[in-house]
C-alpha cells in the first residue's frame, strides 16, 4: 500500500506577507520553509505505517513548486517519507487551486496512491481547498477538517470537525483526506534523519513528464484573477481614561458606550 502526502513549500511565519503589485500574486521572496499544516499529514502517514493496520509499504511527499521547494521535500523526508517527487514548470507559476489542484493529480496518477493526506491548508493562501480539487480530478472521496484516523474493515473510520460539533465518516480507499492540525503533534526530525534526507530518492518531473495540458495551467489560464490590493486602514488610537475622579470616569465610560449604542 501507498499514501503519498502533499507538501507546500511557504513564506516562513515570520516574514510578512506581501501582494507583489506587479504580478497580482504572493510575494514569495525571503525565507521559505515547510508548510506547517503538512507536517501534520506527513505524521498521520507515519503513525499509519507504524501501526501496521493497513501495510503501508511506503510513504511518498508530492509537491509543486519553483526548484526551492526542494528543501520543503527534504524536510518532508526527515519526518519520515521514503522518497519524494517534485513538480517543477515555470509553465505552472502563478497557477490558480485550479490548476494546481490538476497538475497534482496528474502527478498522483502515476503514482497510484491508496491514500492521499495533506494539511487542512496551506499557511500562505489559506485556501483549504486543494484536497477537493485533487480528490475530484482522481474521482476519490474526499474529507476535510480530519482530527482522527483509525483503520477498520479495511478502510478508514474518520472524525471531523464539523460547524457545530463532530462528524464520524467510515471511508473506503483509495481517498483524499485533508487532516487538521489537531490531530497529531508531529515529531521532530533526528539529526541521522536530517543529515539522510538528501539521500532519499527523489525525482523531479516537468509539466510535459506529468501529462500536464498546457492551457489548464499557469496565471494565463487561472480562472481567478486578483485586480486590486490595498493594504488595511490603520486602527485609531484607543481613548484612555484616567481614573482620577471615579464618578468622572464612570461618566466617561458609560457616555462613550451610549454615544456608539452599546448600552441596551
Amino acid at each position: 500500500m501507498k499514501i503519498c502526502v502533499l507538501v507546500k513549500e511557504v513564506p516562513d511565519a515570520a516574514v510578512e506577507k506581501r501582494i507583489n503589485s506587479s504580478t497580482g500574486r504572493l510575494d514569495r521572496s525571503g525565507e521559505k520553509t515547510l508548510n506547517p499544516f503538512d507536517t501534520h499529514a506527513i505524521e498521520a502517514a507515519m503513525q499509519l505505517k507504524e501501526g501496521g493496520a493497513l501495510g503501508v509499504d511506503e510513504v511518498v511527499a508530492v509537491t509543486m513548486g519553483p526548484s526551492t521547494a526542494t528543501r520543503a521535500l527534504q524536510k518532508a523526508v526527515s519526518l519520515g517519507a521514503d522518497r519524494s517527487v517534485h513538480l517543477t514548470d515555470d509553465a505552472l507559476a502563478g497557477s490558480d487551486v485550479n490548476g494546481t489542484g490538476y497538475a497534482l493529480a496528474k502527478v498522483l496518477e502515476a503514482e497510484a496512491p491508496d491514500l492521499v493526506l495533506l494539511g487542512q491548508q496551506s499557511d500562505d493562501g489559506e485556501c483549504y481547498t486543494i484536497g477537493a480539487v485533487v480528490a475530484d480530478h482522481l474521482a476519490m472521496p474526499s474529507l476535510t477538517q480530519v482530527i482522527k484516523i483509525d483503520v477498520e474493515d479495511g478502510g478508514l473510520r474518520c472524525e471531523r470537525q464539523a460547524e457545530y460539533g463532530y462528524d464520524t465518516v467510515q471511508v473506503a480507499l483509495p481517498a483524499v483526506i485533508s487532516v487538521g492540525d489537531a490531530i497529531n503533534e508531529p515529531r521532530y526530525p533526528s539529526l541521522k534523519a536530517i543529515m539522510g534526507a538528501k539521500k532519499k530518492p527523489l525525482e523531479t518531473k516537468s509539466a510535459t513528464d506529468a501529462g500536464i495540458e498546457a492551457d489548464r495551467v499557469g496565471f494565463e489560464h487561472a480562472r481567478a484573477h486578483c485586480s486590486d490590493f490595498a493594504a488595511p486602514p490603520a486602527k485609531s488610537a484607543g481613548l484612555i481614561i484616567e481614573d482620577e475622579d471615579t464618578n468622572d470616569t464612570v461618566e466617561k465610560i458609560v457616555a462613550w458606550l451610549d454615544e456608539r449604542k452599546l448600552l441596551s
